[in-house]
């Protein structure tokens, strides 16, 4: 009876967490070594998007420790195309206020960034897409940034 129950309860909740954010293609986060990010590290994401007449949100995750020392993160972003053109985009991602005080979410030692980058993009090839982000300060060895990533969502 009990391995009944919670069967059921497992099953309701997989039937409803999808239906939690249905324009959500992609939502992917990578850990950053706890050593730091080295500057020729790459954090690779791929999504195939097949409409090519919608429009998507485009974010970037970003979580870093209190201890960052910048309040801002400048990363590069390549993005090759379904036919093999590649674009590389320079960003620079604010953290924390004027005054110094973080921005994003959290409690304790890491706070969640999700910046938005382009609220209407519009991808214009039917393929696979490929980003890489790669971290652009000026530190060879980035301390501070935990996790990195990148939101993509269908508007309705």
């Amino acid at each position: 009876m009990r391995f009944l129950r919670f069967s059921s309860v497992f099953f309701v909740l997989a039937l409803i967490m999808p239906a939690c954010d249905p324009g959500r293609v992609l939502d992917q986060n990578i850990a950053v070594s706890e050593q730091g990010w080295d500057k020729n590290e790459k954090a690779t994401f791929e999504v195939y998007i097949g409409d090519t007449l919608a429009t998507y949100r485009f974010f970037v995750n970003l979580r870093n420790t209190v201890d960052y020392r910048y309040s801002n993160f400048y990363l590069f972003l390549n993005t090759r195309f379904p036919n093999g053109n590649i674009t590389r985009d320079t960003i620079e991602c604010m953290l924390a206020d004027p005054a110094g005080a973080w921005l994003g979410r959290g409690n304790g030692q890491i706070r969640e960034n999700q910046i938005l980058l382009n609220p209407s993009l519009k991808f214009p090839l039917k393929g696979t897409y490929h980003f890489e982000v790669e971290q652009a300060m000026r530190d060879d060895v980035l301390k501070g940034i935990t996790d990195i990533g990148i939101r993509i969502q269908k508007e309705n």
